[in-house]
């Protein structure tokens, strides 16, 4: 899985409207990005990380 780096922006020394606005934006944009990573992490939605876990769930039952 790639690590992904978005920097979030850097507020400008005066107050702007235009720019707050984008800014938010941004951070919102950014906040629900990780929530679908989080999303996806816990509910195993792609193949290879589904395919581990049941691997690893097997290997566990054998175990006992």
């Amino acid at each position: 899985m790639a690590t992904r780096q978005n920097p979030l922006p850097v507020p400008a020394p005066e107050y702007d409207v235009g720019n707050e606005s984008i800014t938010r934006r941004t951070i919102e944009q950014a906040m629900d990005q990780i929530e679908n990573d989080v999303i996806q992490a816990k509910t195993q939605g792609d193949k290879t990380g589904s395919l581990a876990m049941r691997r690893f769930q097997f290997l566990l039952m054998c175990a006992s």
